[in-house]
């Protein structure tokens, strides 16, 4: 790996069949031991449950506020500065329970691939 300083245009966010905006900052396999991405959902809006196989995710939460859902544990409210991290193969889901975007950080160890995506929503219950 070598050094790299990187720009990115807002404009490059797309829309995830998980139900959020996506705005890679870092995915190349020059640096394939880590991704970084914005996440962005919308108020009101619940991500699709999904797991990664393969992949240990984090969440970084940067602005609004979410309630998340990972493997087991009970449903738990986050914030700014809080951060969950989702081992690999763990179902996870996350609503915006605010009033303003729900944005935070989604930190992938080994780096996302949309292959180690798979949407589980169908084999479990929704937000109580």
């Amino acid at each position: 790996m070598t050094e790299l300083i990187s720009s990115t245009d807002d404009s490059d966010e797309f829309f995830f069949e998980e139900g959020c905006y996506i705005l890679e900052l870092s995915n190349t396999a020059a640096d394939a031991e880590v991704s970084i991405a914005r996440a962005r959902v919308e108020p009101g809006v619940k991500t699709r449950r999904h797991r990664l196989h393969g992949i240990t995710e984090r969440y970084v939460i940067l602005e609004g506020r979410g309630r998340v859902e990972v493997g087991e544990l009970p449903a738990q409210d986050v914030t700014s500065s809080d951060v969950v991290r989702i081992p690999p193969d763990t179902n996870q889901s996350i609503c915006n329970i605010g009033n303003n975007d729900l944005v935070f950080l989604a930190i992938c160890t080994p780096r996302f691939s949309r292959s180690a995506y798979e949407d589980t929503e169908d084999r479990q219950t929704a937000f109580a």
